[in-house]
């Protein structure tokens, strides 16, 4: 694991253990030295007891009696530092499973504030659109067709202040985009026929002004191929959420750049970026967005959803923290998912 990517306490732990068994390993050195001199202690005490005779044989029960002590001790040293590094190991292991269970909470906390983040931006697209289909700009230009240069006027100063979107469309009852916001900018988005569109057709069936449809992120040919999210409702007669519905409006949230913009803004220490991919994944686990750019609308990143909607979990010499939506005020989600992979060193 590299330096500074455990917690200061696992970090204190491995310090202390090897303190420890260094400590034991120089007590063990000393003890051999004591036995040693009592052995040669005990030697020079035999020699003199012999050298006494009969009167010495009391002196030589004492000296032999030494030598089984120090045999006792250097047995009980020479055990010691292997019962101490079997019980050093396993603390180091301790140690060790503390700092990964501290990262991964830190990186499934950092998972959860990334969907966070995108939940309530996402929310405010749902309103956004809701609102806006009730501008009576927006109105007239599905039943008048001398409004549409008024109503693509004003979805141009609605997009001037609200730079997360790419364009904003009204089209009418048939699918034909009516007006946009920037009209020179996407020259074939005017008059453009997308009633077969999934979003279209479920902002249609809405039941009331209440209720929008959702698709993507997906590649908008419109936009050059760029993400977006689109956000559509019905636009219903005199502006009213249970009148009859006379068009779309449907807001182009810039997937590509917010959502990059997401995943960068997630902190990671600089030192960690090299081994860290930050994502956000559908319900699905298919990648959305990844710090890297890699694998965006065509690959799955596979979570093990084992502790339920957020958690952590060691797979392939990597961390992963992962945290499923949340919701937002009204906003549910979609099922979405944030998650932080991290290379283990």
């Amino acid at each position: 694991m590299a330096a500074g990517m455990v917690t200061p306490m696992s970090d204190h732990i491995e310090t202390l253990t090897r303190d420890l068994t260094q400590a034991v390993g120089r007590k063990v050195g000393d003890i051999h030295q004591v036995t040693q001199r009592m052995g040669v202690l005990a030697l020079n005490a035999g020699i003199q007891a012999a050298r006494a005779g009969h009167s010495g044989r009391g002196f030589a029960i004492v000296a032999d009696e030494m030598r089984q002590l120090a045999r006792a001790i250097t047995e009980l040293a020479c055990s010691l530092p292997s019962e101490i590094a079997g019980r050093a190991e396993a603390l180091g292991r301790a140690g060790t499973d503390l700092g990964l269970a501290a990262r991964g909470q830190r990186l499934s906390d950092l998972a959860h504030n990334l969907i966070e983040v995108i939940d309530r931006n996402l929310y405010e697209r749902s309103c956004d659109v809701r609102w806006w289909a009730t501008e009576q700009a927006v109105v007239d230009c599905c039943s008048d067709s001398g409004a549409r240069a008024r109503c693509a006027e004003r979805l141009g100063v609605i997009l001037r202040s609200y730079t997360v979107y790419r364009d904003i469309w009204v089209l009418d009852g048939a699918g034909r985009v009516l007006a946009n916001g920037r009209p020179d900018a996407h020259a074939t988005v005017p008059g453009a026929e997308l009633g077969t569109a999934g979003w279209f057709t479920r902002a249609l069936a809405t039941a009331s002004g209440d209720d929008y449809a959702v698709e993507g992120p997906l590649p908008v040919a419109q936009l050059d191929g760029r993400l977006a999210a689109v956000y559509a409702t019905a636009v219903r007669s005199g502006g009213r959420a249970d009148g009859p519905p006379v068009g779309v409006i449907a807001v182009l949230f810039d997937w590509q750049q917010q959502s990059a913009a997401a995943v960068a803004g997630v902190r990671i220490e600089e030192r960690e970026r090299a081994s860290t991919r930050v994502m956000i994944l559908d319900a699905e686990q298919r990648v959305l967005a990844s710090s890297d750019g890699h694998g965006v609308l065509s690959e799955r990143f596979h979570l093990d959803l084992a502790q339920g909607a957020q958690g952590a979990y060691r797979a392939d010499g990597r961390l992963v923290g992962y945290a499923l939506t949340p919701g937002y005020e009204t906003y549910r989600g979609l099922g979405w998912y944030g998650a932080v992979s991290q290379r283990l060193e």
